[in-house]
Order: structure tokens, then C-alpha cells, then sequence
């Protein structure tokens, strides 16, 4: 075995490959850009070497700095982890040509899946289903036109090398192709080099679900069960979990012989997975083979019991796949939740900001890969992904149960995030039931993303841990925290609460350590009986309000609160009612702002233009993803404020409109 390996990457995936070699007793080299010097990964590893600025293309994308930081400190081999260099064949070979061994696949075999449009000739070849559409050579726009034509509308349009949803769109009708094209392809030249694309035919009511293989170099291939990536927003996975609540064990079986077939023929080694299209009548088409380690790894560990990673170690180092096809098992279910920085109120765009706490429960059936720590910034620079939140049980509905727990007891202070989203998901009744298709999110955001009132109960459970000190070690109330007469002839206390939508709760607050009240808007609710339970060693907390007993969770930092009753969940900031309420903001209209920060990459209008409604204005890419600002006021253009190239800031206005009449 390796006795030290370099990873070639950063954040959870470079965490969680530095685990395994540590149980194995390998030693791990970390690389990191400026931008990453106290990152967690840098901590983690036995070593670590800085390989250029925060730029991934002059830093993690940059292989002469990588194998010059291997050669520096004498490792064997180099994991390449998802994203950034895992599919690059050139840098496969490259480690070779350096007496390096690259864990993963053979450059041969990623450059035969490496374009989905080669990819899928080979399929059909090896008589593998794939969706019909155009994936040729001849990508001139009057031929992409003409097969779009052929195809039909709805259809796909997809960059041929990549993934991550980058450089796809879905085109309803003819008109739309054109913009919708141009945008695909300088999505996929900024990400990956190249913008080549195939067009498909898009299958209404989709499943995404995909195979794990493994090859090896004596010939074997294996499968190891599925995972349903149905759920997704902008062609990016949000919720996975394994088994598929839609296959019967027929589908499943044709599908896993039909995975092996597709890794087979391209003498495929070590950790892959051939991924799947499938329709309500569960027919099935090969999509794209990933040549890689996936993000949603764990939950596949979480129901075989192996570790993937020391499979693609030991398979990397010339030995078998550790199992025979019959040998792999499963038991039970498990769900994965992605935990992104991204405001969801705001078309799921990217956010930037400081981590002031990240808080997740600690328990036998939860498992958090993450790469991040309290203090930490998610930048500009790289995915906004903070954690994967995973979660077994014994059936489907134990493991829904526990993963809506899991996500009651999940906070990220300081930083807006898609844990709304994923609570919303998590106790959606089409999603208990298992019926959705890649759409659901889309037709379903209003009902995954609705909020409660903050009711009194949940007022009640913060006011609890306020003035009663619950979940604060050695905390003592101050007197005039819990009652205490005022110079104006009033007791109690004065709150304001506001909601992370803005709204806000004025709270009055009065009683002893047993009993209190508090009057809240127009609602006026009392609290009896807030008792301290002991129980095999454990304090639990709780109160009784209107015959009902509540347990809250009480997470905070600073001024910032979540209060979870049971899996319903609400956040918001404590303050003085006294403070001064902040400044009005600018009219967003006539002056359209930055939704991220970001580069400009392309200007649609100049000074003096006339300006419609809905009118493109400006293109930004930030974050992995790229975002066309659309003029919300008609009138004349008075002012562009950045060019092409320009780096902007979150809520930089970016032109001025002069509103028509």
C-alpha cells in the first residue's frame, strides 16, 4: 500500500479521502491556493503545500504546480477527489510520464467518456439505451438548428465534456434556441475549456438515477446499487438517497448489468459511475459516465458498510476489487441532504460571507462531510457547497424521519444557506410518498420554501433559553433579565425578533423562573409549567403551553437564533426594540444590482439604448454558475457602470435607467 499520496484537491473531498488514509496509515500531502491557507483540509493533512492565488486556473487546475508539490514531498500517488483535475486525462498522463500513480481511472478510458457525445456512440455500440438527440462533430449553428428541429421541442441542450450541471439548458420552443445556446457554450468554455455541445431529446417527468462501479486491472467489474439524484435544481443534485423508492428489483438488476456493461467497455478502473435517465414507465437511457468519485458516495457507504475510498486505494496499488458482484450487499436507507450557501428566495444564487458558526447534530445515525470550520468564508472563488448531511435507517420512512431531525438540528449562523429548501424537501408528502421526477423543485419551490408564522410556542421555546439560561452552560439569569420593575412603571422585559425575511415581532415579557407570559402583537400566550427533566443523565428542557408539551432545540450565536419544535424550524435575530431600524435601500429598478459577486462577462446594451422590460442587461459568472441580469423598468439607459472583465461585489449597481412614462 501507499505509504503517502497527495490530494489534489480542497474543502470535504480532500477531508474525507485524508479519513481513510489515516485509518490506513497513509500519510496525506494537502495543496491549497491563498485563498485557503487556515482551510480545514490544510489543517487535516500530515503536510501542505501552497500552490498559487485563489484562482482555481493558477492554483488547483494548474498541473505542473500539483506535481511539483507531489515531487516536493515524495508522494506516490496523487487522489484527485471530484471537480477541478478528477477528469482531466492530460493530467492523468502526466502523472504517469512523472512516475506517479494517479488513483482513478486510465486516461484512455475518461477520454472515451470524457465527451458525452463520443460516450454515447460508444454505448450504442456496446448496446447500452441512450436518449435519442444529436451529439456529432459538425457544430455550426445551422446544423445544431437543424437537429434541434429534427429532435423536438422540449429538448436539451449539454456541453459534451463536464458535469455539474454546467452548460445545460432546457429549450420549450425554437425561439429560445439561439440565446439559450450561446449560453451553454461559453458556460462550458469558462469551466471546462471547450464548447462543444449535443442535443437530446428531454424526457418529460425524469428520473436521474445512477450506478456505482469499480474496475480493476485483472479484468473485474462490479456494481455497487444505485442512487436516485432525482431531486435537483439548475441540473445540480440537492437530495440523494439509495435505494430508489421508484425501481423494483427487475429494473434494478437490468440497470446494474447494463452499468457494468458500459464500464466493460471501456476497460474501466477503479470508482465511476455510469448515470441514467429514466422515464415514468421506467424504460431507461445511459446519460453520462463520470469518471470519478461522487459527491453522494457516503450514502452508498452508509448502506453496504464499505469505505470507497480504500476501494480506489487498494484498487490504485494493483490489487482486485475487494468483493465478488454476489458478495455486495445492502441494508437499510440512506438519504443525503447538500447544504449549500445560496439564497433560495433568490433563484438558488450563490452567496458569499463569513461562517460565524456551523452547528450539526452529533449522533449514531447522522454523518456530516464537511470542509469547513466556525470562522471560516465561503468566497467568490469556489463551490459554495458547505457540508453533506447524511442519514440511515432502517426503512425509507425511519431514515426521512431522521433526516428531518438531522436538518431541526442543523444551523448556519452568519450565513444565508439552503437548509429552508432542504426541510421543505424533507417534509414534502410527495417526497415521503417517493413521487417526484427532476422537476419537483421547480413546480414545488412555493411549498418547499413556505415558512410558518413565528408562532408563540416558538417565541416561547427562545424566551426559555433567554431568560432561563437552557442549552448555556454555567449561565446565570440576571434579575433584570427574567422581571424587574422599570423607571416608566413597567416589569418585564422589551424584545424584537426579526424574521430573516425582514419581518419582525415586538415581544413583552413577564413572570418568574416557573411561570411567564408575553404579548406579542396581537397574540397573547401564557407558559406553565417549565420544568427541568432528568432522565437516564440527560437534562431535557421543555415547557407547557396551551395543554401541549414542547421540547425545543435552542441553537444560537450571539443575536442570532434557531428554535426547532419537532422538525419545524425558525431562525431569526434577537435585538433591542430601541434600535434604529436600517436606512431605505436603493430603488433596484432603475438601478439593478449585483445578485452575486462575480465577473462580467458580457454587456448587452450601452448608454443611450432604449430599454424594455425583461430586456438582458448584463451577464455575470460567479461561483460556478453564471446569471443574466434583465432590466425590471422600462426607459433609457443613462449609465453602464462596469465593462466586461470587471470583478463586482454583491449589491454593486450595475447600470442606470432613466424610467420611461
Amino acid at each position: 500500500m501507499f505509504k503517502k499520496i497527495l490530494i489534489a484537491n480542497r474543502g470535504e473531498i480532500a477531508c474525507r479521502v485524508m479519513r481513510t488514509c489515516e485509518q490506513l496509515g497513509i500519510a496525506t500531502v494537502a495543496v491549497y491556493s491563498d485563498a485557503d491557507r487556515r482551510a480545514l483540509h490544510v489543517k487535516t493533512a500530515d503536510e501542505a503545500v501552497a500552490i498559487g492565488p485563489a484562482e482555481a486556473s493558477r492554483s488547483y487546475l494548474d498541473i505542473d504546480r500539483i506535481l511539483a508539490a507531489a515531487r516536493q514531498t515524495g508522494a506516490e500517488a496523487i487522489h484527485p477527489g471530484y471537480g477541478f483535475l478528477s477528469e482531466n486525462s492530460e493530467f492523468a498522463r502526466r502523472c504517469a510520464a512523472a512516475g506517479i500513480v494517479f488513483i482513478g481511472p486510465a486516461p484512455e478510458s475518461m477520454d472515451a467518456m470524457a465527451s458525452k457525445s463520443a460516450a454515447k456512440a460508444l454505448m450504442e455500440k456496446a448496446g447500452v439505451p441512450v436518449t435519442p438527440g444529436y451529439h456529432g462533430d459538425d457544430q455550426s449553428l445551422e446544423k445544431l438548428e437543424t437537429e434541434a428541429q429534427k429532435i423536438g421541442f422540449p429538448m436539451m441542450i449539454k456541453a459534451t465534456a463536464g458535469g455539474g450541471g454546467k452548460g445545460m439548458r432546457v429549450v420549450h420552443k425554437a425561439g429560445e434556441f439561439r440565446d439559450a445556446l450561446e449560453s451553454a457554450q461559453r458556460e462550458s468554455k469558462g469551466a471546462f475549456g471547450d464548447d462543444k455541445v449535443l442535443l437530446e431529446k428531454f424526457v418529460e417527468r425524469p428520473r436521474h438515477i445512477e450506478f456505482q462501479v469499480f474496475g480493476d486491472t485483472h479484468g473485474n467489474a462490479v456494481h455497487v446499487f444505485e442512487r436516485e439524484c432525482t431531486l435537483q435544481r439548475r441540473f445540480q443534485k440537492v437530495v440523494e438517497e439509495t435505494p430508489s423508492p421508484f425501481l423494483d428489483a427487475a429494473t434494478r438488476a437490468e440497470m446494474g448489468e447494463a452499468a457494468v456493461a458500459a464500464a466493460k467497455a471501456v476497460d474501466y478502473v477503479n470508482a465511476g459511475t455510469v448515470e441514467f435517465i429514466v422515464g415514468a414507465d421506467k424504460s431507461f437511457h445511459f446519460m453520462e459516465m463520470n469518471t470519478r468519485l461522487q459527491v453522494e458516495h457516503p450514502i452508498t457507504e452508509e448502506v453496504t458498510g464499505l469505505d470507497l475510498v480504500e476501494w480506489q486505494l487498494r484498487i490504485a496499488d494493483g490489487e482486485k476489487i475487494p468483493l465478488t458482484q454476489e458478495a455486495i450487499r445492502q441494508q437499510g436507507h440512506a438519504i443525503e441532504a447538500r447544504l449549500y450557501a445560496e439564497n433560495t428566495d433568490k433563484g438558488f444564487l450563490p452567496v458569499t460571507g463569513h461562517i460565524d458558526r456551523f452547528d450539526w447534530p452529533f449522533d449514531e445515525v447522522t454523518r456530516v462531510d464537511t470542509g469547513v470550520q466556525d470562522g471560516d468564508d465561503i468566497s467568490i472563488f469556489y463551490d459554495p457547497m458547505i457540508a453533506k448531511i447524511s442519514v440511515r435507517g432502517e426503512d425509507r420512512a425511519e431514515a426521512i424521519g431522521n433526516l428531518r431531525a438531522a436538518l431541526a438540528q442543523t444551523a448556519v449562523f452568519g450565513l444565508v444557506t439552503n437548509l429552508p429548501l432542504l426541510r421543505g424537501i424533507a417534509r414534502h408528502p410527495g417526497f415521503a410518498e417517493g413521487e417526484f421526477d427532476t422537476g419537483f423543485i421547480e413546480h414545488e419551490l412555493t411549498t418547499l420554501l413556505e415558512r410558518s408564522a413565528l408562532t408563540p410556542a416558538a417565541m416561547a421555546a427562545a424566551l426559555a433559553e433567554r431568560v432561563l439560561g437552557f442549552g448555556l452552560e454555567g449561565y446565570a439569569p440576571h434579575p433584570w433579565d427574567v422581571d424587574g420593575w422599570r423607571l416608566d412603571g413597567s416589569r418585564g422585559r422589551r424584545l424584537l425578533l426579526t424574521e430573516r425575511d425582514g419581518t419582525e415581532h415586538a415581544i413583552h415579557i413577564e413572570g418568574d423562573e416557573y411561570k411567564f407570559h408575553f404579548t406579542s402583537q396581537e397574540a397573547t400566550s401564557t407558559v406553565r409549567d417549565v420544568i427541568d427533566l432528568d432522565i437516564a443523565n440527560e437534562a431535557y428542557q421543555g415547557f407547557r403551553m396551551a395543554g401541549r408539551w414542547y421540547s425545543p432545540t435552542v441553537l444560537r450565536y450571539a443575536d442570532q437564533y434557531q428554535v426547532a419544535l419537532d422538525d419545524e424550524v425558525f431562525e431569526f435575530r434577537l435585538a433591542s426594540p430601541f434600535s434604529p431600524r436600517a436606512a431605505a435601500v436603493a430603488d433596484t429598478a432603475t438601478q439593478p444590482v449585483s445578485p452575486m459577486p462575480g465577473r462580467v462577462v458580457a454587456v448587452h446594451v450601452k448608454e443611450g439604448d432604449a430599454i424594455e422590460v425583461g430586456q438582458p442587461l448584463m451577464v455575470l459568472e460567479g461561483m460556478k454558475m453564471e446569471y443574466t441580469v434583465k432590466a425590471g423598468v422600462a426607459g433609457t439607459l443613462d449609465e453602464v457602470l462596469y465593462g466586461e472583465g470587471d470583478m463586482v461585489d454583491a449589491e454593486a449597481p450595475l447600470v442606470r435607467i432613466q424610467a420611461g412614462e
